[in-house]
């Protein structure tokens, strides 16, 4: 980490000194601002991102690279908060993103231009300022369908693909599979 992000960290995210709601909203303006070297200074060492439709990443390092991957993916990319409810040590954040998938690839897809709006909530537990667990929820399908990986909803083409699936689940069940 750089002299700058570490007094960026020491300035933004003073242990014990600002309440989970205050983390929350400093951490999601580094999303907002797409900046992954930021977002790292909330994080605890040991900290897990848990991205329910991705997986788990753990620690600052893991976040920015995920997070930097993320921005070049989806390089217009804007994060809007809409919502913020918090406790002592939890805040839950209502977030909606969208952009166009144009950049680089995102966890090995590549780029195809669609555009990407998703809406989703994360949960931020914080200890001692530091973000230490962050449970984040958003539709996984939806996310498939805008970059063209599913068909859209009520299409043809996915009514064609339940037709196959519910084909293939009546022949496993014939054979007792």
């Amino acid at each position: 980490m750089s002299e700058t992000s570490q007094a960026t960290a020491q300035s933004a995210v003073a242990p014990g000194a600002q309440t989970a709601e205050e983390i929350g909203r400093a951490y999601f303006q580094a999303v907002t601002d797409r900046d992954p070297e930021r977002m790292a200074t909330f994080w605890a060492p040991d900290g897990i991102e848990d991205i329910v439709p991705l997986g788990i990443f753990r620690g600052p390092d893991e976040v920015k690279r995920l997070f930097t991957e993320m921005f070049a993916a989806i390089p217009d990319s804007r994060m809007t908060v809409t919502r913020i409810t918090a406790s002592d040590r939890v805040a839950v954040v209502e977030w909606r993103f969208e952009g166009e998938f144009t950049g680089g690839s995102f966890q090995g897809i590549e780029p195809t231009g669609g555009y990407v709006q998703l809406r989703g909530a994360d949960c931020i537990e914080v200890e001692d300022g530091r973000i230490v667990r962050n449970t984040a929820n958003y539709d996984g399908m939806a996310f498939a369908r805008s970059i063209g990986m599913m068909p859209p909803m009520d299409s043809p083409a996915e009514r064609a693909m339940k037709k196959a699936f519910n084909l293939v689940t009546r022949v496993r069940r014939a054979f007792g599979r």
